[in-house]
């Protein structure tokens, strides 16, 4: 018979060795995004309506950009991990490894593409200013 310590148990360190680890990362992502998402909702409903040039102009100035690239980094982060333990729960064998390569490459793609975007925003006004 194991005796588990408090210490042990406070760790988190059980058969996977991560689970403490990664609930801190699910909650410090998630109360990031509590305070991201009015922020995003805010400054995305400011350039709702206005013409492509303006809106180019809105999402190159740092505020509207940082907030934006920060809310999809963050929440697709989240996703990643949250999706991750969805996948653990309901599929076996090659089938979720096959589901969690998808799901690790959808999230950074979209990472991606949004740092692209805004990165193409912020050249494209310097450019044309």
């Amino acid at each position: 018979m194991r005796y588990i310590t408090p210490l042990k148990a406070a760790e988190g360190l059980g058969s996977a060795h991560e689970g403490t680890q990664h609930h801190w990362a699910m909650t410090v992502s998630a109360v990031a995004l509590l305070i991201l998402t009015p922020l995003f909702m805010i400054t995305v409903g400011r350039a709702i309506g206005l013409p492509r040039e303006l809106v180019l102009a809105y999402f190159a100035r740092p505020f509207p950009a940082l907030i934006t690239a920060l809310f999809v980094i963050v929440g697709m982060l989240h996703f990643i991990k949250g999706t991750r333990i969805m996948i653990d729960d309901y599929f076996q064998g090659g089938v979720r490894k096959g589901a969690i390569i998808f799901s690790v490459i959808f999230g950074w793609a979209v990472i991606a593409a949004a740092v692209y975007a805004l990165a193409r925003m912020g050249l494209g006004a310097i450019v044309v200013l």
